[in-house]
């Protein structure tokens, strides 16, 4: 008689092999870890876990989702100006990545040196997601490379062509002599406490 799948368990028990070692376990692995005698039971989880989003398959390889390695809880919204009785209500449950990320491929991080764009709340520290392949509007801050120098600025194009603007007084506009390559648009920054 075939076994009755409980994907809540399978989920805990991938959850668990995530946590511990760091990467999500191989078909050999889930033999053992789920208890089971042959691969295509393996691969039938495999499917229904793929089914519930608990899973993707990248290059025919099972990758985990933000939704398997867990999230944070979005517990409902807060008053930013007078203070109100804020009400704890589970209102959702995300990743900070599937908040901040829309193309995970294309997305990398740079942590903030210097203090060119302070006033547009980015500052030492800070790092800053990155999204390549977009082509910038002006007023987009992007990560470009100017005569051969990597920097963080404005893009901004005016009737001359495009310069890099700072958020900051002390620094002047660039303009490129030689060479502007954008290599991404700034989507978020994150800042710890």
């Amino acid at each position: 008689m075939p076994r009755v799948m409980d994907i809540k368990e399978h989920v805990r028990k991938l959850r668990q092999f995530l946590d511990k070692e760091g990467h999500f376990p191989s078909y050999g692995q889930m033999l053992s870890l789920f208890n089971y005698n042959s691969k295509n039971a393996v691969f039938g989880v495999i499917n229904k876990l793929q089914e519930h989003g608990f899973i993707t398959k990248r290059k025919g390889r099972a990758v985990p989702t933000a939704r398997l390695k867990g999230g944070v809880r979005v517990l409902g919204a807060v008053q930013a100006g007078f203070p109100s009785p804020a009400e704890e209500e589970l209102v959702d449950t995300i990743t900070i990545d599937e908040y901040l990320i829309r193309r995970p491929e294309a997305t990398y991080m740079l942590t903030i040196k210097g203090d060119s764009m302070i006033e547009a709340g980015i500052v030492p520290g800070d790092i800053i997601l990155v999204e390549r392949g977009g082509t910038p509007k002006s007023g987009d801050i992007v990560v470009a490379q100017v005569d051969d120098e990597w920097t963080v600025k404005y893009y901004i194009k005016d009737g001359t062509g495009v310069r890099l603007d700072a958020a900051n007084p002390k620094y002047k506009s660039i303009r490129p002599k030689r060479s502007l390559v954008i290599g991404g648009i700034v989507k978020a920054a994150i800042r710890k406490y």
